[in-house]
């Protein structure tokens, strides 16, 4: 079977964050183990194209699938391999972004709106679309590959890797942490609310420093309703 375009995307991709490990050293800080891990995506492509041109069954469902899953790997990657630039020196990109913000909008809209408009009800509903943003990304492909539609699950998965690795990219070229790692987080209510208590519990435990800017999660929410718009429309009106 010939590769598909997510795995010649990811191939690539992968070979940018290779050049980019030896380059700051290749046994510096777990680089080796990370050397390691790209080695086992080569060692999964040959297997891929081994594959029978018309695969069914448990191949089929992992080809078409599989980047999701790497997902978190990918993620963890970009926050293993922003610790050696050091928070302190990815800071100083966060100041640069933070005056692009402060010359659009005359403010910090992420530290000023909720101490502003301390609203349990708005920030309960705005924690909450943050946290659709897994469902958008996850289960979209499964679920057309499940009515059969195999090459929409596929366009779903490549359109949404190609937002990720388009940020991704940035992530280690010029990596800004964000406003969890920039500002002091609100107090009072509006933190307490059951949703932002699992957001800022979802950040503390799997943030990737480093990866705030451009927004992955909204690149790839963005990605994912353009490509169901066109495989599945009702579904793409929905995640709308």
């Amino acid at each position: 079977m010939a590769l598909s375009a997510t795995d010649k995307l990811l191939a690539g991709y992968l070979g940018f964050v290779t050049v980019v490990l030896v380059a700051r050293g290749p046994l510096a800080d777990g680089n080796a183990w990370l050397l390691l891990a790209h080695l086992l995506f080569g060692v999964a492509l040959i297997g891929f194209r081994r594959l029978p041109r018309n695969a069914t069954g448990p191949g089929r469902v992992v080809h078409t699938l599989y980047a999701l899953l790497l997902l978190g790997a990918l993620y963890a990657e970009i926050g293993i391999i922003n610790q050696q630039v050091g928070l302190a020196a990815i800071l100083r990109h966060d100041a640069v972004v933070q005056g692009w913000e402060q010359a659009l909008f005359g403010e910090q809209v992420s530290y000023d709106w909720i101490r502003r408009f301390p609203s349990v009800f708005w920030s309960g509903l705005f924690h909450l679309a943050y946290l659709f943003y897994y469902a958008i990304v996850l289960l979209p492909a499964p679920i057309l590959a499940v009515r059969g539609h195999w090459d929409g699950a596929r366009g779903v998965v490549f359109t949404m890797m190609l937002a990720y690795v388009a940020c991704y990219v940035v992530f280690l070229l010029y990596p800004v942490a964000g406003p969890n790692y920039a500002f002091p987080h609100p107090g009072g209510a509006v933190r307490g609310v059951w949703s932002a208590r699992l957001v800022y519990g979802a950040l503390d435990s799997g943030s990737s420093v480093g990866a705030a800017f451009p927004s992955s999660h909204v690149a790839a929410t963005v990605a994912a309703v353009f490509a169901l718009w066109r495989a599945w429309r009702l579904l793409g009106i929905l995640l709308v």
